[in-house]
């Protein structure tokens, strides 16, 4: 299937509310798009459509690149589960020399290549398993909201904790997932983040950004 036709279909070119300098294919409500993913691939059962929002963590994330530029200017950025794109694109108008957006589900690699193309910036695209393997060579590994699912959690944690062992600056947005490992994590700030009731328990998520110790 085509799956750029798909997104650009079922979205409309918006702002994250707290990423205003970054445009983005985002859909309003969950449960139209995930049918319709669901009902385009024959499948029932398929995780959440996370490249249709601007999740918390990731308008977090991306807000404080944004605002602290020197975080990643002149530096090459891996995004990991890239979603949007969001943090990524944020990134490199920050001034990162390279960014490896990645993200193992096929619509996400779809809808980054659009909103990178929308934003007039150029990154790389990746749909392989990064946990799989060491991290790629980088200078910083930003992670937007990840910590939802405990294996998830727990492979994520351990492929940084490696990373950061080699040298790597680690940076997460997250808005109080259930397996967050603060015991791991030092918080450098925090933001409130306007979101869509659809998706969370309030319109404002507090939402911090977080340092691997």
């Amino acid at each position: 299937m085509d799956h750029a036709a798909f997104i650009r279909a079922n979205t409309e070119i918006l702002s994250p509310p707290l990423v205003p300098e970054v445009r983005l294919h985002l859909a309003h409500e969950a449960l139209p798009i995930w049918q319709k993913t669901e009902e385009e691939l024959g499948e029932i059962g398929l995780p959440p459509p996370f490249w249709a929002f601007a999740w918390a963590g990731g308008q977090a994330l991306a807000r404080h690149v944004l605002d602290h530029g020197d975080l990643v200017h002149g530096k090459r950025v891996v995004d990991l589960a890239s979603g949007s794109g969001l943090v990524g694109i944020a990134a490199l108008k920050a001034g990162a020399t390279s960014v490896l957006a990645a993200d193992i589900d096929t619509f996400s690699v779809a809808a980054i290549a659009l909103n990178a193309a929308l934003n007039a910036v150029s990154l790389a695209i990746s749909a392989d398993d990064l946990l799989r393997n060491p991290a790629p060579s980088c200078d910083i590994i930003l992670v937007g909201d990840l910590f939802y699912e405990q294996r998830l959690a727990e492979r994520c944690v351990d492929w940084l904790a490696a990373a950061k062992a080699r040298g790597l600056e680690v940076l997460i947005g997250d808005p109080g997932r259930n397996y967050l490992p603060k015991n791991k994590l030092v918080r450098v700030a925090d933001y409130a983040v306007p979101v869509t009731r659809h998706l969370e328990d309030a319109e404002i998520k507090k939402t911090a950004v977080w340092r691997l110790a």
